[in-house]
């Protein structure tokens, strides 16, 4: 005699999506900046990537639209503890703007119109894990989310995603940015809660 009766299926699967601890789930984007709105123009817009020893790389918006394009689906989770499951964007690998970018650096600083920084290790921009985002939801993202463009880090917290991106820069050692100098965890995993320093 079987040790599992005919037909029996186990215990049913929860319909909830799995959310990293501490989470809950909104079908709304709500909006939250530390400081006023930026409006960049598409004509000066511009996307310079920095090295460790002073070399640039730059984009206009329009070099950045002819660059190859990917359109990722990725769930985004906010310190403040809501996330929001299956957002579509479109948007240009931060592999493909380093491709060919010879450096020693494992540290990248983003800078924003508006002066925001965010600080995040060099390998989490790689291996198709982070975007210069320029639409959402089919259609160009508003200003009050990052507009003309933002970075997209999913993987991590949102904070790490900076709005108004203007550029990144390389380091070899870690330089901490906005939020990570007044308290904020240096690397903010979502599924490790890493929300302030020393969590």
């Amino acid at each position: 005699m079987g040790i599992v009766s005919p037909g029996f299926q186990g215990r049913p699967r929860s319909a909830e999506p799995a959310l990293p601890p501490g989470q809950y789930l909104t079908q709304d984007f709500p909006v939250l900046s530390a400081g006023p709105t930026p409006r960049v123009s598409l004509d000066t817009w511009e996307f310079v990537l920095s090295t460790e020893d002073g070399r640039e790389f730059r984009w206009s918006w329009d070099e950045l639209m002819s660059l190859p394009q990917e359109t990722p689906t990725v769930d985004i989770h906010c310190v403040t503890r809501w996330s929001k499951l299956a957002t579509t964007w479109r948007g240009v690998s931060l592999d493909t703007l380093l491709d060919g970018v010879d450096t020693a650096a494992r540290y990248a600083l983003a800078h924003s119109y508006g002066g925001y920084t965010t600080n995040l290790p060099l390998d989490d921009l790689r291996g198709g894990r982070a975007w210069v985002a320029h639409t959402f939801d089919g259609e160009p993202l508003p200003a009050e989310h990052g507009g003309p463009a933002r970075l997209l880090v999913p993987h991590l917290y949102f904070w790490k995603s900076a709005k108004w991106v203007r550029g990144i820069r390389l380091f070899v050692d870690d330089h901490p940015g906005f939020w990570e100098t007044a308290g904020y965890h240096d690397y903010g995993d979502p599924w490790r809660e890493q929300r302030y320093q020393g969590d």
